[in-house]
């Protein structure tokens, strides 16, 4: 059973287990696009996924201090596109009767072991029930990893050229090690550009150079009749609660507008509907700057990720229908009317800001009358440099969790290793019979 502070919430239990409705749980500390490629593959597994996410003091228990509080885990997992429900407050060792209370009957996790405070795997109980699916881990990204960068300043993780790398013509290695890593970068591009359901195209990806412009890197679900156009642009750096909430309020502020002019009337609803399927008013298109700009303006081994990775964090989001991978720094006119969806409808900003600036980036949207802003929030202060700060604040506790996860992963490696011999064995008692 769940611990006492672990209780279940209340309201009715499902009526019944759905094969199609799955449970993913987890920290979710600085919600990264390892996080999302759970996500991803669990949703592609059925048709509705429910997401768990630990308290604090569960983590702190389990794991060590977390970087992000349970407020803002939560609207990061809520952002997701392919979540169909976030639940506060899940036990850190999944428990049947609380996936069963919301009629989940699989649990779904990477081919990796979690382990509690007292080594244990956190899924003993759901595979002991039969109830368990594996999905494959995210390559070369963890919370853990990403501390790592920070403490250490590292900064081999910058990419100088995103297109190269993803032509198999930049990177470390031999040309054939070079083409495979493409080619599996390429593939996870156009994974996490998939719609809701995680089977189909969802959103465009792009890439944009001064020299040549705009060129498509896959096709997505472009605007649809009515909807507004609009462009964002940043770092989008440790994808956090600040950038989330930015671009929900971007699509607050567009359904407003078009709450005003009738979007939501019964009769424009059922118009759209006896189309094919109704649809938000806003067609959101984010520019994401490269590695290089970033450092130049900020220094040290500022992005804390780089361009790839970044870009898969906002291509996961809710909000966005849209990616320009390499977007200038400064949006012109130029640029801006030569979008491939036309001059986009407005500009925002939002009161975050990360780099200094010293001159007005912005200045040429204000001057074509397209620019906005998006007033103040509770998580207008969280961004990459504050993250930082936080982790540097408490410097010792998070080398203790360095220190300690190392000691885990000997344990959980362990655990690894005993579930392949245990299937292997199977396999082995399976062909005999």
């Amino acid at each position: 059973m769940a611990a006492a502070n672990e209780t279940l919430p209340p309201g009715d239990p499902a009526p019944e287990l759905l094969e199609g409705r799955l449970w993913v749980d987890g920290c979710f500390d600085f919600f990264h696009h390892g996080h999302a490629g759970a996500m991803v593959q669990a949703r592609q597994l059925g048709d509705e996924l429910y997401v768990g996410v630990h308290s604090d003091e569960a983590i702190l228990e389990n794991k060590g201090p977390t970087v992000m509080n349970l407020k803002e885990r939560l609207l990061a997992t809520d952002a997701c596109r392919w979540v169909t429900k976030s639940i506060a407050h899940a036990p850190y060792v999944t428990q049947l009767d609380w996936i069963s209370h919301f009629g989940c009957k699989y649990v779904v996790h990477g081919d990796d072991i979690t382990s509690d405070s007292s080594g244990e795997d956190c899924y003993r109980f759901v595979k002991a029930a039969g109830r368990f699916k594996v999905v494959r881990r995210t390559p070369s990204i963890s919370t853990t990893d990403l501390v790592g960068r920070m403490l250490l300043c590292t900064r081999g993780h910058f990419i100088r050229s995103l297109e190269r790398v993803l032509a198999g013509e930049e990177g470390p290695g031999t040309e054939a090690e070079r083409a495979e890593n493409a080619a599996a970068m390429l593939e996870r591009i156009r994974l996490y550009a998939t719609d809701e359901t995680a089977r189909k195209p969802g959103a465009h990806v792009w890439f944009w150079r001064p020299e040549g412009g705009f060129r498509e890197l896959f096709a997505g679900v472009g605007p649809r009749p009515g909807q507004r156009v609009v462009y964002v642009d940043g770092g989008f750096d440790l994808f956090s609660s600040g950038h989330i909430q930015f671009l929900r309020m971007v699509t607050e502020a567009e359904e407003e507008l078009a709450r005003q002019d009738g979007w939501y009337s019964e009769q424009a609803v059922n118009e759209r509907r006896g189309k094919g399927a109704d649809y938000g008013p806003v067609f959101v298109v984010a520019g994401v700057h490269d590695d290089e700009v970033i450092n130049t303006w900020k220094g040290v081994n500022y992005p804390i990720m780089n361009i790839y990775e970044r870009g898969l964090c906002v291509l996961q989001c809710r909000y966005v229908h849209a990616v320009i991978f390499g977007a200038p720094f400064t949006p012109t006119k130029k640029y801006l009317t030569s979008l491939p969806w036309g001059t986009p409808d407005a500009v925002y900003h939002g009161p975050t800001s990360f780099m200094p600036f010293t001159t007005d980036v912005y200045a040429e949207p204000k001057e074509m009358g397209i620019y906005r802003e998006i007033g103040h929030h509770e998580f207008e202060d969280v961004n990459a440099g504050t993250i930082v700060q936080r982790i540097m604040k408490s410097r010792d506790l998070y080398e203790a969790r360095q220190r300690a996860k190392g000691m885990k992963a000997d344990i959980e490696a362990a655990h690894k290793q005993r579930e392949l011999l245990e299937e292997e064995q199977r396999k082995r008692e399976t062909t005999r019979q």
